[in-house]
C-alpha cells in the first residue's frame, strides 16, 4: 500500500506519531484490535447486503479470541523475528480485562495477534497485516 494510514491520520489531525518502541503491548493491541476488526468487517460486507445481525454473527466469528489464537498459532513459524518478538510481548503483557467466552491462554495468545496487527498498522506495513489476515483464515479454513 502506498499509504501510511496511521501517519496520515495524525498529519491530518495534527497529531504527533508517537514512537513504537515507546508504546506498550497491550497500546498496540487496542489499535490492532481495531484494525483488524475494520478488515474483517470490509470483507463481510464487500460481499453484500445482509441483514446487519447477520453481519454481526459473521464477523464475531473471526474476531473472537479464539479464531485469533488458532490464527496466530499457524501463522507463528511464518512471522519475522522482530515480528515474533511483537507478538510475545503482547502475549506475555499483563492484562486486568479478560474475555468473556474465551480462555486466559487463548485470550493472551489473541492479544499477541492484535499487538503484531497494531505494531504493523502503525509502521505503515498494510500489505504485511493484508498477508498474515488473508493466510491466516485460508490455514484455518474460515469461509469467507
Amino acid at each position: 500500500m502506498d499509504i501510511n494510514i496511521a501517519q496520515y491520520i495524525c498529519e491530518k489531525m495534527d497529531v504527533k506519531m508517537q514512537d513504537l518502541r515507546q508504546l506498550s503491548p497491550l497500546t498496540l493491541a487496542y489499535i490492532g484490535d481495531g484494525i483488524y476488526d475494520i478488515i474483517i468487517r470490509t470483507m463481510i460486507v464487500e460481499k453484500g447486503n445482509a441483514p446487519v445481525n447477520k453481519l454481526h454473527n459473521t464477523v464475531s466469528g473471526f474476531v473472537k479470541a479464539q479464531t485469533q489464537m488458532e490464527m496466530i498459532t499457524k501463522l507463528e513459524e511464518s512471522l519475522t523475528e522482530e515480528e515474533h518478538d511483537i507478538y510475545k510481548r503482547g502475549r506475555n503483557a499483563k492484562s486486568y480485562t479478560s474475555a468473556k467466552n474465551a480462555s486466559k491462554s487463548d485470550y493472551r495468545m489473541a492479544t499477541g495477534f492484535e499487538a503484531l496487527i497494531g505494531y504493523l498498522y502503525l509502521k505503515g506495513d498494510m500489505d504485511r497485516i493484508m498477508e498474515l489476515v488473508k493466510e491466516g483464515i485460508s490455514l484455518c479454513d474460515m469461509k469467507k
